[in-house]
């Protein structure tokens, strides 16, 4: 089984950067250091109003990434929104785009709090899902964490699903931390089991990360931003990857408690 990839979101780094015009912090340097620091990838959410991730970072970033051919470049946002314009630039560029991951964010929202719905949107999101394949991408959807809607989110085309990890980050430390990696645990199964991966994102950090990959079967990526980037602050990039690389190795080696 391979190793939890850890794709690091620079959503944060732009939102400092967009303070001042003085473009500092730089994008593409943070992207280059984690990369130093072994990240597999490099996640971006760039929202309609680009209060963060311009479409301009998006495309330095993909151009940046092609010198990097064995890391991915994952795009998440609402495809009914922005997303697919952005993709469909890098696509008729040729720059490197490998996961495009659909979250139902309203145009505005302050974070991410919720996963798609099914059957409700899933008669929407099955032509978009087929011209990420068009282009040769994977389909990662954000989802919460129930079995239920995992056999319907295959069924619409769905490569992979993200698990919206926020309640099992607020749980953390509560006496409701068992239940909360129970739920994750049982969603993850039901979403192997219909053949689809396992992705997982929103406030993972360096105290959970390790129970969540220890006992969430077979997670392929983690995507972390806000928590990460807090973090380098006081650690460094170098340092602060390497750190959440040895929380996912540990995870890994951990015995699952089925």
């Amino acid at each position: 089984m391979q190793p939890t990839a850890l794709s690091v979101n620079l959503n944060k780094v732009a939102t400092i950067r967009n303070t001042r015009h003085l473009g500092i912090p730089s994008l593409t340097r943070a992207a280059t250091l984690c990369l130093q620091a072994g990240a597999h990838g490099i996640t971006v959410h760039p929202r309609p109003d680009e209060r963060h991730i311009r479409s301009s970072d998006v495309t330095e970033l993909a151009t940046l990434l092609q010198a990097w051919p064995e890391r991915e470049f994952n795009i998440e946002g609402n495809p009914l929104h922005n997303l697919l314009d952005v993709v469909g630039q890098l696509v008729v560029a040729q720059l490197p785009v490998h996961q495009m991951t659909f979250v139902p964010d309203d145009q505005g929202q302050f974070t991410s709090d919720h996963g798609w719905s099914f059957p409700a949107d899933a008669e929407r999101l099955k032509p978009l899902i087929d011209q990420a394949h068009a282009w040769g991408l994977r389909v990662s959807l954000f989802m919460d964490a129930e079995t239920a809607p995992m056999a319907a989110a295959k069924a619409v085309g769905a490569d992979r699903v993200e698990l919206y990890t926020e309640p099992y980050a607020a749980a953390w430390g509560t006496p409701t931390q068992a239940h909360q990696l129970a739920r994750f645990a049982a969603a993850a199964q039901a979403a192997l089991d219909v053949g689809l991966e396992v992705n997982a994102g929103h406030d993972l950090n360096l105290d959970n990360l390790t129970a969540f990959i220890a006992q969430v079967p077979a997670v392929s990526e983690v995507s972390i931003g806000h928590a990460l980037i807090a973090d380098a602050l006081e650690l460094g990039y170098e340092a602060t990857v390497k750190a959440y690389l040895r929380c996912i190795e540990l995870g890994g080696h951990l015995p699952y408690v089925g």
